[in-house]
């Protein structure tokens, strides 16, 4: 039985890696179809939220029957724990690169307001954070998961000096309002993917250690 609990372990981080990874890859084409006005690439970015989601339940549903069938006790139950709530997290991560992937779809239709800048930066420091995440899981990391809790506020930084350029830019002149909003909802979505990237981070504390560090600042 034990034997079987490993194999089926061992499955579980597999299919949170593959689903990390396609979030990841998700992240890299939806920042192309912005800053190569690719509407089509844009539409796949979308397209594949179905697939994000589908992995969600396969993952919750796997959980959930090791948890019924095989009472787990001390390391193994943190581990699908924290499976159980990793999973989530990518699924919102995807959703925003979705959310991300329309506004693009809708600013390729007008002329560029500015040169794009400060999102690809923004964009890449998340891709970033939700790489070396899904690493610290992978390899059981808890000090470069700390690490991502770090990086957070620089992220929040960012996102407060594109809002600053982009009012002036609104103030200036009407006409560039609505391209100005949608690059505001980009930069806020980018926050929030960090914000998700930290959570996972912090669970992966949690399974290392078995340390809970959420909303604990000092701990990180």
């Amino acid at each position: 039985m034990e034997r079987h609990l490993d194999l089926e372990l061992t499955d579980l981080r597999q299919k949170l890696l593959l689903m990390g990874r396609s979030v990841e890859s998700q992240l890299q084409d939806v920042l192309r179809a912005l800053t190569e006005r690719d509407s089509n690439l844009a539409m796949h970015v979308i397209g594949n939220d179905s697939y994000i989601n589908a992995l969600d339940l396969e993952i919750d549903e796997t959980c959930l029957r090791l948890l019924a069938l095989h009472h787990p006790t001390a390391g193994d139950l943190r581990l699908i724990t924290t499976a159980m709530k990793i999973s989530p997290e990518l699924e919102r991560i995807s959703d925003l690169a979705e959310n991300i992937a329309e506004r693009a779809m809708e600013l390729n239709e007008e002329p560029q307001l500015k040169p794009y800048l400060d999102i690809p930066r923004m964009a890449e420091w998340t891709i970033r954070m939700v790489k070396e995440c899904l690493d610290a899981f992978v390899n059981r990391d808890a000090a470069l998961a700390r690490k991502v809790c770090r990086d957070d506020p620089f992220m929040d930084d960012l996102t407060e000096q594109l809002f600053r350029e982009l009012v002036s830019f609104m103030l200036e002149d009407s006409r560039t309002i609505t391209r100005a909003a949608r690059l505001a909802f980009i930069g806020k979505y980018y926050e929030r993917i960090a914000d998700h990237a930290t959570n996972i981070a912090e669970l992966v504390v949690y399974l290392v250690e078995g340390k809970i560090i959420r909303h604990m600042t000092a701990e990180c």
